[in-house]
C-alpha cells in the first residue's frame, strides 16, 4: 500500500532518487526528450524508467503519473515546467568580473571572496547559504529556509535573519555599497551579478556538451562533460543538516551519475570501449542496482569482444534485483540481453525496449 507524506498525500517512496526525478518531469509536462536532457540520461534510459514508475505504482498511463506527481508533492502547483527544467534549459551565464564571490556545493560547502576563502560559521548558517546557492535563479522564503533546515523542529528564535547578516558581513565585497544577499517582500536571493556558484556552472557546462552533441562534434561533448565532472570535489554539501540538504545530496549525486553515463555513451559512440569498460565496472561495483549502468556496462563488453563477461552482469544484476528489490529487469536490461543472445550487432546506442 502506497505510503504518505505528512500533508496526507501519496508519497513516491517506492521509487528511486532518479526514478523520482523523472516522474516529477512528466509532472510538470515534460517530455522523454527534455526529461532525458535534464537529467543528462538517454532518452531511451527514461522511457524505461517510465514503464517501471507506472508498474511500482500502479498507475495506468502517463496522465495517471502526471495526477500522481502533484498528489505525491513532488510537483507543486504553479511550479511546473519551468522549475523542472530550470537546470538544463536556463540560458548560461558565464562569470563576469563582477563575479567576485564563487561558492561551491558540489563538495563540502566552500566560498571565496576575491580569491580568498572566507569562514562561513555554523553549520546551519551554512546550510542558508547552501539553500541560497541551489536557488539561484529564485528568491528563497524564509518558510522554506526554515522547513528545509530545521524540518518538523523550527528554532525557538528567529536566527534567519541572523544568520542572513553574518553571510553578508563574511562575503561583503569592498567598494560595493550593495549587499551580495539581497531581500525583497518574498524572501533571500543571492545577487546574480555578484556571486557565481559551480553547480550552475556544471549546467551550463552539461548544455555545452549537449550542444557539441547534436552539432556532431563527439568530441567535445566528452571533453566538456569531463568538464563538469571535475567541479565535483566529494560529496555535494557533505555534512550540512536538514531535509533540503539531504535532498541535495541525492539529487546532485544522481545528477553526476547521469553527467557520467552520458560521457561514456559518447566514448562507446567514439569507438573507444576498451576506456569506458574500466570507469563502467566502477560504476557498478559503487551502483549494483542501477540497470541503466549494467546496461551500458555490458554494451561496452560486448563491443569490447567480452560477450560472456557482459552475459555474467547481467545474472548478476538479475539476482541482485530479485534478492533485494524483488523485482525483474527492465525492459532495458532484458532487450541488451537479448541483443546479445541473438549474436546481433549491439550498435553504439542501446536496443530500443
Amino acid at each position: 500500500m502506497p505510503t504518505t507524506s505528512t500533508r496526507g498525500r501519496p508519497a513516491a517512496a517506492e521509487l528511486t532518487c532518479q526514478e523520482r526525478e523523472v516522474l516529477r518531469g512528466v509532472g510538470c509536462g515534460l517530455t522523454d526528450h527534455e526529461i532525458a536532457h535534464a537529467l543528462a540520461l538517454p532518452e531511451r534510459a527514461v522511457h524505461d524508467q517510465l514503464g517501471r514508475i507506472l508498474t511500482k505504482l500502479g498507475l495506468r498511463d502517463r496522465t495517471a503519473a502526471i495526477v500522481h506527481a502533484f498528489d505525491s508533492g513532488l510537483v507543486e502547483p504553479g511550479r511546473g515546467r519551468r522549475a523542472a527544467s530550470r537546470p538544463a534549459h536556463r540560458a548560461p551565464v558565464r562569470p563576469s568580473r563582477t563575479q567576485r564571490v564563487r561558492i561551491s556545493v558540489l563538495g563540502p560547502l566552500r566560498a571565496w571572496r576575491d580569491g580568498r576563502p572566507v569562514d562561513l560559521g555554523h553549520l546551519r548558517q551554512q546550510a542558508v547559504l547552501a539553500s541560497l546557492a541551489l536557488c539561484w535563479d529564485r528568491t528563497v522564503s524564509k518558510d522554506e529556509l526554515l522547513d528545509g533546515i530545521w524540518g518538523m523542529e523550527p528554532p525557538l528564535t528567529k536566527v534567519v535573519p541572523v544568520y542572513i547578516y553574518r553571510l553578508r558581513q563574511v562575503l561583503h565585497v569592498e567598494n560595493r555599497a550593495d549587499s551580495v544577499i539581497r531581500r525583497d517582500r518574498c524572501g533571500y536571493q543571492l545577487v546574480p551579478d555578484t556571486v557565481a556558484v559551480d553547480v550552475e556552472r556544471m549546467e551550463e557546462l552539461v548544455a555545452d556538451a549537449g550542444a557539441a552533441e547534436r552539432a556532431g562534434a563527439l568530441d567535445e561533448a566528452v571533453r566538456v562533460c569531463a568538464q563538469a565532472l571535475d567541479l565535483f570535489r566529494g560529496e555535494p554539501l557533505a555534512g550540512l543538516p536538514g531535509p533540503f540538504a539531504e535532498l541535495e545530496r541525492v539529487r546532485l549525486t544522481e545528477r553526476r551519475t547521469g553527467i557520467t553515463l552520458r560521457k561514456l555513451d559518447l566514448q562507446l559512440r567514439l569507438g573507444r570501449h576498451a576506456q569506458a569498460v574500466g570507469e563502467l565496472w566502477a560504476l557498478a561495483v559503487a551502483r549494483p542496482l542501477d540497470e541503466s549502468v549494467a546496461a551500458m556496462l555490458m554494451r561496452a563488453l560486448c563491443l569490447s569482444d567480452r560477450q560472456a563477461d557482459a552475459l555474467t552482469v547481467f545474472e548478476r544484476t538479475r539476482r541482485r534485483l530479485a534478492d533485494e528489490l524483488g523485482v525483474t529487469p527492465s525492459r532495458l536490461l532484458r532487450g541488451t540481453h537479448r541483443t546479445i543472445m541473438l549474436g546481433r550487432d549491439i550498435g553504439p546506442t542501446p536496443a530500443t525496449p
